[in-house]
């Protein structure tokens, strides 16, 4: 059985696509992930998304958001466009959390990074490449797919961290 229209979970999350042309299957793994972060912060209040994992961690959920609206950034914009743009929360990491910044704003500008990013591959094929800006490996050459890679292995990593932050918070799992 086929079907054009998007299948999504109980939850809201899309399926990732089973079957078809790698970019869509790549695309889609990357969406489901990132469904999956915002269902971790889901009905918490402010409070609880800056609870630390435990000590000496101080790592958040709105701290993943942050950090993963950097992530964006840096791979989609910097690596693969060649784009000179700063960080978005004004720090490379975008693990430090502003008192005066909530989920809100944060999901609106990791939405916005989400989004620009879509522009810059639209119509790249997987080989088209870019260049890392800067760390380690500055310089070396990338393809479109293996950002799409490291992108979705990076949302698999912080979504496991999300996952033991959410049932240390209020016990939810799965998802």
């Amino acid at each position: 059985m086929t079907t054009d229209t998007p299948l999504t979970l109980p939850d809201g999350r899309p399926v990732p696509l089973l079957t078809g042309d790698e970019l869509p299957m790549l695309e889609s793994w990357l969406a489901f992930h990132r469904a999956t972060l915002e269902l971790k912060c889901a009905g918490l209040d402010d409070e609880q998304l800056r609870q630390p994992a435990a000590e000496p961690s101080e790592l958040t959920l709105l701290g993943l958001v942050q950090h993963l609206a950097e992530v964006e950034r840096n791979w989609f914009q910097r690596a693969f466009a060649g784009l000179d743009v700063p960080p978005v929360f004004g720090e490379e990491t975008g693990y430090v959390l502003d008192s005066g910044r909530g989920l809100g704003e944060a999901l609106t500008v990791w939405r916005r990074e989400i989004a620009r990013g879509r522009e810059l591959i639209a119509g790249r094929p997987l080989e088209a490449t870019g260049r890392i800006a800067d760390g380690p490996m500055a310089g070396l050459e990338v393809s479109l797919r293996w950002v799409l890679i490291h992108m979705i292995e990076e949302y698999a990593r912080h979504n496991g961290h999300a996952d033991i932050l959410r049932e240390r918070i209020d016990g939810v799992t799965g998802a």
